[in-house]
C-alpha cells in the first residue's frame, strides 16, 4: 500500500516505475523517520566543529576514544568476492553501457556511483537505480546505434554501490513534507530491490560510504545497516561497507570508524582528491594553510604519505582491507607516446601504494586495469596484504603538514578551465568528465574552485610576484571561457553561462561554500 505521506515531485516514466515502487518508497520513508533526526544532529555537529577550528582549534586524535585505539578487536572477514581487491574501477551509475563495460573490464571490483561521478538530476538517478537492479540480476544489456550488443561476461567484477553523502538531499522525494536524504534514498532503493538477487548470485550488499567526518557518522550508518538487515530479513552483518577516508577530520578517527563497523566486513579507502579538498576547506580561513598548484600536491607530499601509512597500519591491524587512490588518466588511441609516459607514472604511483601495503587501488578507465593489476600481482602472490602491518608513528603535525610548491599562472588557468568544464557538464547531467586527458569528477572540481577562493582570500601571489586578486580571476575566467566557447564553435556555446555564474558565486563568495553541489543543485532537473 502506498504511503500517503510520501510525495514524488518528479516524473516517473514507465521503466522507472519498476524501481520507484510503493513498497520501496515505503522503506525509504522508514529510514527517514527512524534516522533523519540523527542525521540532522550530525550535520549540526559538523558546523560546530568547523566553528571551533575557525576559532583556532587544531584537530587531534580523540582522548575519549583512546580505549578503542588501544583495544584488541578486529572486523569480520571479508566475503569471498571481496577478498581480492587489487583493482577497483569507478564510474557513474546512470550510463548503462559504462556499467556493463566496467563490470566486464577485468577489475576485481566495480564501484558504481551515485555521488561524485554522478550528476544527481532526477531521471539519471532513476536510470542508475534501474542499471544497478539489472546488473545484480545479470540482465543488463545495451545496443549501440550501429547494432553492437553489450552484455555481461560470465565473469564480472564484484559490484559495490556508493550512495550520496549524508549532506545531500533528494529534493524530488518528500516524506511527511520534508525532502529525504539522498543517502537514504540511494541506499534504501538499492538494498530493497537487490537483496534477493545478491544472495542468488553469491554476492552481497556492498557499499562505499563517502564524505564521513566522524565515527559518530559511521555509527549512524551502522544503525541504518542493522535496521535494514532486520527489516528486510538479511542475515546480520551481511552489509559490507568500505569507508572513504576523504576528509582530514576522518583521518584522525580511522580506527574509531572501523570500530563502529567491527561486526561486519569493512575496509577503508584513501580518497586522495576529496582529502586534498577537505584540508583546504577545513582550514579555509588560515593563511598558513595555502596550497600550491594542484599538480604539485602529489601523493609523495608528507601529509598524504602520512595519511597513507596510517590508513594501511590501521586497517591491517584490524583485519580490514586498505585501498589506495584513483588513477584518473584516460588512455588515448592517437598518441602511444603520451600513453606510455602516462602509464609509467601510473605504475610508479601504484608501486608506491603496493610498497606501502595497500591491497589494491582505483582506476577511472578500463585501459588502466592491466597495468595496475600487473603492479599489484607482482607485489604480492596472495589475495591481499592483510598480513603486512607497517610500523608507523604518525602525529597530528604529520597529517597537517602543508605541501611546498608554487602557484603559477598555468595552475590558475587550469583550475579555472577545469572548474568551468566540469560544472558545465555537471549541470547538464554528466558527473564524470574527460578533461585534458584525466577523468574529472566533483572532487577534482572542488579542489580547483577551492584553491581559487583560497588564493584570492589570502592574497596569494603567483611565482612571478603578481597577486591573485578578484580582478585577475575575472580576467582569466573570461579568457578561459572565451577559449572554450571558441573550441566548441556553436555547439553548446551558451551552456557555459550557468558554469560561469556558479563558479563566480562560489569563488567570489565572502564565506567558503562547503560543496559546489549545494548551490549547483538548483540547475538540475
Amino acid at each position: 500500500m502506498a504511503d500517503s505521506k510520501v510525495q514524488i515531485l518528479g516524473p516517473v516514466p514507465a521503466q522507472h516505475a519498476e524501481v520507484v515502487t510503493d513498497d520501496a518508497l515505503g522503506f525509504v520513508a522508514e529510514l527517514h523517520r527512524h534516522f533523519e533526526t540523527t542525521r540532522r544532529r550530525l550535520m549540526d555537529a559538523r558546523k560546530r566543529r568547523q566553528t571551533e577550528i575557525d576559532a583556532g582549534a587544531t584537530p587531534d586524535f580523540l582522548t575519549e576514544t583512546r580505549a578503542v585505539r588501544e583495544g584488541d578487536w578486529r572486523v569480520q572477514l571479508a566475503p569471498a568476492d571481496l577478498t581480492n581487491r587489487r583493482v577497483e574501477i569507478t564510474g557513474p551509475s546512470s550510463s548503462r553501457r559504462m556499467v556493463i563495460n566496467a563490470l566486464n573490464c577485468g577489475a576485481q571490483v566495480y564501484m558504481t556511483d551515485f555521488e561524485d561521478a554522478h550528476s544527481p538530476a532526477w531521471l539519471p538517478t532513476l536510470d542508475g537505480q534501474l542499471n544497478v537492479r539489472d546488473a545484480y540480476r545479470r540482465t543488463i544489456s545495451d545496443e549501440a546505434a550501429d547494432g553492437r550488443q553489450y552484455r555481461l561476461n560470465d565473469e564480472t567484477a564484484t559490484l559495490c554501490v556508493r550512495p550520496r553523502g549524508l549532506h545531500l538531499m533528494e529534493r524530488h522525494v518528500l516524506v511527511d513534507g520534508e525532502p529525504v536524504a539522498g543517502s537514504f534514498f540511494d541506499f534504501g532503493l538499492t538494498i530493497y530491490h537487490n537483496r534477493v538477487a545478491q544472495q542468488s548470485h553469491d554476492t552481497g550488499p556492498y557499499y562505499y560510504l563517502p564524505k564521513l567526518q566522524s565515527y559518530l557518522e559511521a555509527r549512524l550508518w551502522n544503525d541504518v545497516f542493522n535496521y535494514a538487515e532486520e527489516r528486510l530479513d538479511i542475515p546480520r552483518g551481511s552489509i559490507s561497507p568500505t569507508v572513504l577516508i576523504e576528509h582530514i577530520l576522518a583521518a584522525f578517527e580511522m580506527e574509531e570508524i572501523l570500530y563502529e563497523f567491527r561486526e561486519r566486513p569493512a575496509g577503508l579507502n584513501l580518497g586522495r582528491w576529496d582529502y586534498i579538498f577537505s584540508v583546504i576547506k577545513v582550514f579555509n580561513n588560515r593563511p598558513d594553510m595555502v596550497f600550491p598548484d594542484r599538480a604539485q600536491v602529489t601523493m609523495a607530499t608528507h601529509f598524504l604519505t602520512s595519511a597513507a601509512h596510517l590508513l594501511v597500519n590501521t586497517c591491517h591491524r584490524r583485519g580490514a582491507h586498505a585501498l589506495g587512490g584513483m588513477s584518473a588518466f584516460i588512455p588515448r588511441r592517437d598518441d602511444e607516446a603520451a600513453n606510455e609516459a602516462a602509464f609509467a607514472q601510473v605504475r610508479s604511483d601504484k608501486q608506491r601504494e603496493a610498497d606501502q601495503g595497500f591491497d589494491g587501488a582505483w582506476v577511472a578507465h578500463p585501459g588502466l586495469v592491466p597495468p595496475v593489476l600487473d603492479v599489484f600481482q607482482s607485489a604480492f602472490s596472495t589475495d591481499n596484504q592483510l598480513s603486512v602491518i607497517p610500523e608507523v608513528r604518525i602525529a597530528p603535525d604529520d597529517l597537517l603538514a602543508v605541501p611546498e610548491g608554487q602557484i603559477t599562472e598555468a595552475g590558475l588557468r587550469n583550475n579555472v578551465s577545469v572548474a568551468l568544464q566540469y560544472v558545465d557538464a555537471w549541470t547538464r547531467g554528466n558527473g564524470a568528465v574527460a578533461i585534458y586527458g584525466l577523468m574529472e569528477d566533483a572532487a577534482t572540481a572542488e579542489i580547483s574552485r577551492s584553491q581559487l577562493w583560497q588564493w584570492i582570500r589570502h592574497g596569494a601571489s603567483l611565482h612571478d610576484g603578481r597577486p591573485v586578486t578578484t580582478e585577475l580571476y575575472r580576467q582569466v575566467r573570461a579568457e578561459e571561457a572565451a577559449a572554450l566557447v571558441e573550441q566548441r564553435g556553436q555547439e553548446n556555446a551558451g551552456s557555459l553561462d550557468k558554469a560561469v555564474e556558479l563558479l563566480d558565486e562560489i569563488v567570489l563568495s565572502e564565506d567558503f561554500i562547503e560543496f559546489l553541489t549545494l548551490p549547483g543543485y538548483r540547475y538540475l532537473d
